[in-house]
């Protein structure tokens, strides 16, 4: 039996902000989640203003400020030089209601949606019973689930980059794999005390060793590349961490580390993120370098874009091409925005030359002074730029 619904695998941030969406629209969900719970990971903790916008039309945006930090700001460092240039989106307050990047865990956002959707009698989800495969017809999608099989209209697949729905329907994952592993620091040290001026947000260029502050509420999350030469063990080492730390602040080094991760980075796409009735979200369809904050919340991005379309699609208003725009939109604002941007920003913290660094810093001060430029960066580094972008593709299609 087929049943009315739409089925979404992976209940993360983007499976849940499409649920969200789609039950807004009055599209019943389910959501299948190979976890007995929600995640409690500390994963992506950065919302760009422009998903904020977004989340507040769900009614989310504000719990979730309640529980983050505002960064009103954004700024980019050397060792040699300190601060090079401070970027404030109260410059784009015109353009959001949300002029800031809302530092908060991923995993604060998934038990709002959570809590929101469990009222409304169209939601379902079930746990511990996730996707692992799927088939589908002219008319409808079957998921072989960890507990048995069930048919509804459509499937969307947000089960992270080891996605099984992608891998069932047959797609590559195109791109690469960087030779260097980002390892991330939690601490409760508080380096505002002993580096002048920094931000919550705070991105240092260094040809030794680079690395990224982000204030998170109650801890100061530092990430640092660790060359392919050095172990997993020698890098997951507390000594070894101790001495990262330092490098970062004196005096830093002895402080608690509350977590501690190594991971591959990936520069990744899909062929395409729709196949018949299955489409591809988040990390099922794109990951990149977390520098910039642009995977999770690009997911959201498309979360928003594909529940709107299929709900046009649900309700009769427009036939099934429709759907043919999401892939063409998020696909393309991905390979031209997320992961150029994303390519770039590790680049420009690696720079090993003195001329390198220089045209760095010279760019970005050239930048901060042009209040064209200035305005246009922004746009860019909080994802708004990316958003216009698919919306002149869905106006020449």
């Amino acid at each position: 039996m087929t049943e009315e619904r739409v089925f979404i695998a992976g209940a993360g941030p983007v499976g849940l902000s499409a649920a969200a969406r789609l039950i807004q629209h009055g599209v019943p969900v389910t959501v299948f989640e190979a976890g007995s719970n929600l995640a409690t990971e500390s994963r992506a903790s950065t919302f760009h203003p422009s998903t904020l916008d977004m989340l507040d039309e769900l009614g989310a945006a504000a719990p979730l400020e309640a529980q983050g930090l505002r960064a009103p700001s954004l700024q980019y460092r050397s060792k040699s030089d300190g601060l090079i240039a401070r970027f404030d989106f109260g410059d784009i307050a015109d353009l959001t209601k949300h002029p800031f990047r809302l530092q908060c865990e991923q995993w604060r956002l998934t038990r709002i949606l959570l809590d929101k959707l469990t009222l409304d009698p169209d939601f379902e989800i079930a746990f511990s019973n996730g996707v692992e495969d799927c088939h589908q017809d002219a008319d409808s999608v079957t998921v072989v689930l960890t507990k048995g099989e069930r048919t509804g209209r459509w499937l969307i697949g947000a089960d992270g980059a080891s996605s099984h729905v992608r891998r069932a329907i047959g797609l590559t994952f195109e791109g690469f794999t960087w030779p260097d592993r980002f390892l991330v620091l939690s601490t409760p040290f508080e380096f505002a005390d002993e580096i002048p001026d920094l931000d919550p947000v705070s991105y240092v260029a260094d040809p030794q060793q680079w690395h990224f502050l982000l204030r998170i509420p109650g801890l100061w999350r530092v990430m640092l590349p660790i060359a392919k030469d050095i172990t997993d063990q020698t890098a997951l080492d507390p000594d070894y961490g101790s001495r990262c730390l330092d490098w970062v602040a004196n005096g830093a080094g002895p402080s608690e580390v509350v977590h501690r991760t190594l991971y591959k980075v990936h520069q990744r796409v899909a062929e395409t993120f729709r196949k018949g009735r299955v489409f591809l979200t988040g990390d099922a369809a794109h990951i990149n370098n977390p520098l910039g904050g642009m995977g999770m919340n690009g997911g959201i991005h498309d979360a928003f874009n594909l529940a709107d379309r299929l709900a046009l699609v649900w309700m009769g208003c427009s036939d099934a091409t429709q759907l043919d725009l999401y892939d063409l939109q998020r696909r393309t604002v991905t390979m031209e925005a997320v992961q150029v941007q994303t390519i770039q920003n590790k680049k420009d913290m690696e720079f090993a030359s003195e001329n390198d660094q220089a045209e760095f810093r010279n760019r970005l001060r050239n930048i901060k002074s042009d209040p064209k430029q200035n305005r246009a960066y922004l746009k860019r580094i909080s994802m708004m730029e990316s958003l216009q972008r698919a919306a002149e593709i869905s106006l020449l299609h």
